[in-house]
C-alpha cells in the first residue's frame, strides 16, 4: 500500500471522472491521498474533497505563482480553513523564481507569514521550490528552532542541500520525473536520500513518470515512483511502501504506529532485532524515540525479549534470506549467548550471518569474545563513527576510552571473521580521514552509513 502525498485532484483534468480515478488508485494499492491546495478557492475545493472521500486528506495553503495579490485577510481565511479535521498541513507554499508570476517581495511575504501559521497551527508545510535555493535555506534556517516540519515536494535541490535538509528534520519527495531519460542528478539524489526521510507523490495532473509522459497523472501511479526509489535504493517496493507511509504517519498524522516486530525483511535480508538496550546513547540513534526503522518498529522492553527458539522459529530456513543480521536499535553483544544460539543455527542450515555492533562486546561481556565470532558470524560491522576519541566519546555519549576498546576489538575479530568499520555520515565528522584511517592502520573494510534524522 502507498500514500500519495502530493495530487492536485481538484484541477478541471478531474471533473469528468474524479470517481474512477479515487477507485483506480484503490485497486493500484494506493491507501490514501492528499490533496495540496494553491490558493484561498482551491483550499475550499480540497477540503470538499477530501470531505467526500475517507482516504483523502487536503493541504491550504496559497501557491508562490498565486501570491501576487497576498494580504493579511488571506492568512486570516487560511487560518480558519486549516481547524478543518481533513486538513493536515499547510500548502503548497514556497518560492518558485522561475516564472515571474508573482513579485519576489510578495512571495517571500506569502510564505514567512504561512510557515508562521503551520507553527501556531502545529501543522507542517509542503512547499514548493524552484530556482530559489539561496533564498529558500536562508529561511528555512531562520525558522529550525520554531519546530518547523516540512516536505520538500518535487525536490528540486542537490545532494547537499537535501542533506542539510534532513538534518533539520525535514522530508524530501520526488515525482515522476526521476523516471525521466535526462534526470541522472535527481537520481542520484533519490539514491542517497533515506527511505527514512523520504515521501511518494505524483503532482498529479503534472509530472507523468515513464511510462505515461505526456499524460494526465494519477495517484495510482505512485507505484511507479516507489518501484524506480526501490530500484535505486536496491530495496523491495514493499520496503518503499512501509516505510514512506510511515513517514506519512510522523509528519501528517495519518494512520497508526506499526506493531512491535521481532525479526524484520528489508530488501532480501532477514534482520533480528535483538534488544533496545544499549551501553552507549549515540546522538543519532532513535533508540530513546519511536525506534521505528523502514516502516517497522523495534521498540521493546527488556521482558520483551524473545529467547534463542523465538528467533529461530520466525527465521525458519535461513537460506530464504541473502543473510540474516543480528541489529536492532540496541548492542547486541548484550545478549551475546543468545546470538551465539541463533547464529550457530543459521550456519548449520545453510545461510549467512552479519552482526553489527559498536564494538564494546569484550568490554560488556568481561571477556575476548571475538574467537567465538569463528565459524558463526561472516561478517562484523562496527560503528566506528570517528578517529578522534573524543567526538567519538560526544557522538556515542561514552567515556572516550571506548574508542580505543573499540578499535581493538576489531583487530581481535579481523582474526576470526570478515570485518567492517563504518562511520555515519554527518556533516562535521571527516569522511575521508576515516577511511584512510581504518584502511590504513586496522587493514579491514570501510563503509560510510548515510545519515537520517
Amino acid at each position: 500500500m502507498f500514500i500519495d502525498t502530493h495530487a492536485h485532484l481538484f484541477m478541471k483534468d478531474y471533473n469528468e471522472d474524479l470517481e474512477q480515478v479515487i477507485s483506480n488508485s484503490l485497486l493500484n494499492g494506493v491507501e490514501n491521498i492528499i490533496i495540496p491546495a494553491t490558493d484561498l478557492n482551491t483550499s475550499i475545493k480540497a477540503i470538499e474533497i477530501s470531505g467526500k472521500y475517507e482516504q483523502v486528506y487536503a493541504a491550504v495553503g496559497v501557491h508562490p505563482q498565486d501570491s501576487s495579490n497576498w494580504s493579511d485577510s488571506d492568512l486570516t481565511q487560511l487560518s480558519k480553513l486549516s481547524s478543518h479535521k481533513k486538513v493536515v498541513a499547510i500548502g503548497e507554499i514556497g518560492l518558485d523564481y522561475y516564472y515571474d508570476y508573482s513579485p519576489k517581495h510578495k512571495q517571500l511575504d506569502a510564505f514567512r507569514a504561512q510557515l508562521e501559521l503551520a507553527i501556531e497551527k502545529n501543522l507542517p508545510v509542503v512547499i514548493h521550490n524552484r530556482d530559489a535555493n539561496e533564498d529558500m535555506m536562508k529561511i528555512i534556517e531562520e525558522f529550525s528552532t520554531k519546530k518547523l516540519q516540512a516536505q520538500f515536494h518535487c525536490f528540486a535541490g542537490n545532494l547537499a542541500m537535501a542533506k542539510r535538509l534532513i538534518e533539520l528534520g525535514h522530508f524530501i519527495s520526488f515525482t515522476g520525473n526521476i523516471t525521466y531519460k535526462k534526470a541522472d542528478d535527481l537520481r542520484e539524489i533519490a539514491k542517497h536520500v533515506q527511505l527514512e526521510n523520504m515521501l511518494l507523490e505524483t503532482d498529479s495532473p503534472f509530472m507523468s513518470p515513464v511510462p505515461f509522459r505526456g499524460k494526465r497523472n494519477e495517484p495510482s501511479n505512485v507505484n511507479i515512483i516507489a518501484k524506480t526509489i526501490a530500484e535505486l535504493q536496491h530495496l523491495s517496493i514493499e520496503d518503499v511502501g512501509r516505510t514512506t507511509n510511515y513517514n506519512v504517519q510522523q509528519l501528517f498524522k495519518i494512520g497508526n504506529k506499526p506493531k512491535l516486530s521481532f525479526t524484520y525483511k528489508i530488501g532480501n535480508s532477514l534482520y533480528i532485532n535483538v534488544t533496545n538496550r544499549c551501553n552507549a546513547d549515540c546522538v543519532f540513534c532513535d533508540r530513546k524515540g519511536e525506534a521505528v526503522i523502514k516502516g517497522y518498529n523495534l521498540k521493546m522492553s527488556k521482558a520483551e525479549e524473545p529467547d534463542a527458539e523465538g528467533y529461530i522459529k520466525e527465521i525458519g530456513d535461513p537460506k530464504n534470506y541473502s543473510e540474516i543480521v543480528f541489529c536492532g536499535y540496541g548492542e547486541p553483544t548484550i545478549r551475546w549467548e543468545v546470538v551465539k544460539h541463533v547464529a550457530k543455527y543459521v550456519k548449520e542450515n545453510g545461510g549467512k550471518t552479519r552482526m553489527n555492533t559498536n564494538g564494546h562486546g569484550n568490554i560488556i561481556n568481561k571477556r575476548d569474545i571475538t574467537p567465538e565470532l569463528k565459524n558463526i558470524i561472516d561478517t562484523v560491522s562496527i560503528s566506528l563513527n570517528s578517529t578522534d576519541e573524543n567526538q567519538y566519546a560526544a557522538l556515542m555519549k561514552v567515556e572516550p576510552y571506548l574508542h580505543k576498546e573499540m578499535i581493538e576489538f576489531a583487530k581481535l575479530a579481523n582474526n576470526y571473521t570478515n570485518v567492517i568499520l563504518s562511520v555515519v555520515g554527518l556533516s562535521d565528522v571527516d569522511i575521508e580521514n576515516a577511511k584512510q584511517f581504518v584502511q590504513k592502520n586496522i587493514g579491514v573494510n570501510f563503509r560510510i552509513r548515510e545519515y537520517f534524522s
